[in-house]
């Protein structure tokens, strides 16, 4: 005779682990759904820096000090006045969303253009702060800008001696997502070459030194737990030498 008792209870912890099965599954996939979208809103707002076009439009910029340049596209600025180091650079924005400036480091080093793959940036943290915004809309023209007055700081004499005797010279540009998240540094190299307008500084982008996504507005997760992302303290760095200025 059968024992009802029995397979009813068979029965019940059957479908009870058939409903378990269903729910990982369910789970799983829309955790997977969640960080597919969460991806793609950053990729829609990450900022992507890069050195502007030669046919670009040229740009008026100016210091708090009243000091003037003209930057045309594919440009940089770099001049010593009334013993002020003046920098800039005319930008573009490749990316899908708004690029925040938030720092510079300049180097004299030379560039082993053998291992440029493997290139060392200083602590984001040690970078100088620019002073004001400086925003570059996606698929816009922007413009950075930076100023050593300090004759004592550590970067004024070897920036100094490099606009004198116009040798190249890096510029490390560490920016964001306008939420502050996804910083990322670029290198930018100036040189001072023959342009249309005659002998001046031309500006090149280099490579995207260090991108990190673990950064971006954590979206009701905890921002302190573990990620599986690559942040800008695991990447290479190399002594910091440079306190803040201004422009």
């Amino acid at each position: 005779m059968a024992d009802w008792a029995t397979i009813s209870s068979l029965a019940t912890a059957g479908g009870t682990l058939v409903l378990a099965a269903a729910t990982y599954t369910a789970v799983r996939s829309a955790n997977r759904s969640a960080r597919l979208a969460e991806r793609s809103l950053q990729i829609n707002m990450r900022p992507v820096l890069m050195a502007s076009r030669f046919d670009d439009p040229p740009d008026k910029i100016g210091w708090v000090d009243d000091h003037w340049a003209r930057v045309p596209g594919a440009s940089a600025h770099a001049e010593e006045a009334d013993g002020n180091i003046y920098l800039a650079m005319s930008l573009r924005n490749v990316g899908n969303g708004i690029a925040v400036l938030q720092g510079w480091d300049p180097s004299t080093e030379p560039l082993d253009i053998a291992r440029a793959s493997q290139a060392m940036h200083a602590d984001p943290d040690a970078f100088r702060r620019q002073t004001r915004d400086l925003y570059v809309p996606p698929g816009d023209l922007g413009l950075w800008q930076g100023a050593v007055r300090d004759r004592d700081d550590a970067a004024y004499l070897p920036v100094l001696r490099a606009i004198e005797s116009r040798q190249r010279f890096t510029i490390d540009l560490l920016y964001s997502d306008h939420e502050g998240g996804q910083r990322a540094i670029s290198r930018f190299g100036s040189r001072h070459a023959r342009t249309v307008a005659g002998r001046a500084w031309s500006s090149g982008s280099g490579t995207s030194i260090a991108s990190t996504r673990a950064s971006p507005p954590s979206f009701g997760r905890n921002p302190s737990g573990p990620s599986d992302r690559m942040t800008l303290g695991d990447w290479p760095r190399r002594e910091a030498r440079c306190a803040s200025s201004s422009p």
